[in-house]
C-alpha cells in the first residue's frame, strides 16, 4: 500500500452561471497546473449582487492533491 501526503491549496472560483460552475472552473484552471488533485471541499460561498439581481457567484474551497515520490 502507497502512503500518501496531500497538500491543501485554497482558491475561489467565480461564475455567472452559479457555485457549481464556479467549482468546475476552479477545478479546471488549477489542474492546468497541479498534478493529482484528489478531493475539494467547499469552505465559503458568496456572491456579488447588482441591481436587486444576482450578478456573480464566488465559492472558496480547498482542494487536496498528493505530493510526487
Amino acid at each position: 500500500m502507497t502512503n500518501h501526503i496531500y497538500k491543501l491549496l485554497e482558491l475561489t472560483g467565480s461564475s455567472t452561471v452559479g457555485t457549481d460552475d464556479a467549482v468546475q472552473r476552479a477545478i479546471a484552471k488549477a489542474s492546468e497546473t497541479i498534478r493529482n488533485i484528489h478531493w475539494f471541499e467547499v469552505i465559503e460561498t458568496r456572491g456579488h449582487v447588482a441591481d436587486g439581481k444576482v450578478a456573480h457567484w464566488q465559492v472558496t474551497l480547498k482542494i487536496g492533491f498528493t505530493l510526487e515520490d
